[in-house]
């Protein structure tokens, strides 16, 4: 309980240190800082705050945790589909997408608490093939052929990206085999990821600012740069190591986990930006008034969760 505690600790006071920064700088009257960029890091900060609390529950309601990120996987897929307009023809194959296959796939994550039913098999192949095929055909069924493969592919992204891959950090909660200390080790193992993400984030905004040269994508993110990720990437590896204690891997894999996760989150951020960039929105939603919804807040963890889930699973020793 002690780790518990210190990992809770620690993201607090990570978070407190950015959020000090970030008002600061908000503050600052200098012409040299980009106002623009300076409010969507405050914005960012806010998401992560909440993220806190929700692994903070984890460690005495892991139930109430996994509901929690069904919501924000719901919200953030309702925001997903309004990024394109849809037809008639696409209306009752969402409806199913709404309410059949997302809250499924979260009551199957939940249900893999019990080991007598092991659900890793039907979580982890619901939407990648049952709902990648019943999507298809409901919309074939609604016999609109105009723009076909373009509709239910968005459909299909939509539903891989804001519900399969975020489902995976919830379901660090009853991983199968599970961490060697029990439940309690599993709640840290969600609080690592999280923390590393969290960590990612500020790091490779930061060093970006700081050392950013050569802009990656200047069409789609003109902050996030080559050198930022290195140097992001590098910070959050420390960080990871730092953090060993909280989780079931000895230092130098700590290490790697974050390097992989720091990895995985720039992916997912530069990918959402150009989602958006594509349909003309420079943010998703209205989560935060005028800095872009829970999609723009949570593109980092669906791309490092799944990656992260399946890594430490093999390294557990799952067959």
């Amino acid at each position: 309980m002690v780790e518990s505690w210190a990992l809770l600790g620690t993201v607090a006071v990570l978070l407190g240190l950015a959020t000090a920064s970030g008002q600061w700088l908000r503050r600052s009257d200098s012409p040299l800082l980009d106002r623009r960029a300076i409010d969507a890091f405050n914005a960012r900060l806010q998401a992560w705050w909440f993220f806190s609390v929700v692994v903070a529950v984890a460690f005495v309601a892991p139930g109430l945790t996994i509901a929690l990120f069904g919501l924000i996987s719901f919200w953030a897929l309702r925001e997903f589909v309004t990024l394109t307009p849809t037809r008639i023809g696409d209306h009752r194959a969402l409806f199913w997408v709404f309410f059949l296959f997302t809250p499924m796939q979260f009551v199957l994550v939940y249900l893999n608490k019990y080991e007598q039913i092991n659900t890793y098999g039907m979580f982890s192949m619901l939407i990648p093939v049952y709902a990648f095929l019943f999507i298809a055909a409901r919309s074939a069924f609604a016999g609109d052929f105009d723009r076909f493969l373009e509709r239910i592919a968005k459909v299909q992204c939509a539903l891989m990206i804001c519900v399969y891959c975020l489902s995976f950090a919830p379901a660090l909660l009853f991983l199968d085999p599970h961490p060697p200390g029990g439940p309690s080790d599993n709640a840290r193992l969600l609080g690592f990821f999280v923390t590393v993400v969290l960590a990612s984030d500020l790091l490779q905004w930061f060093w970006s600012k700081a050392l950013g040269h050569h802009v990656i994508a200047p069409a789609i993110d003109p902050v996030k740069s080559w050198e930022g990720v290195a140097a992001g990437a590098g910070s959050t590896a420390l960080v990871g190591a730092l953090l060993t204690w909280a989780t079931p891997f000895n230092w130098y894999q700590a290490a790697m986990m974050a390097l992989l996760i720091a990895a995985m989150a720039a992916a997912g951020s530069l990918t959402m930006s150009a989602v958006r960039r594509d349909r003309g929105e420079l943010a998703t939603g209205t989560y935060v008034e005028g800095h872009g919804g829970v999609l723009s807040r949570i593109d980092s963890i669906c791309f490092a969760a799944p990656v992260f889930y399946h890594v430490t699973r093999y390294l557990l020793g799952a067959a």
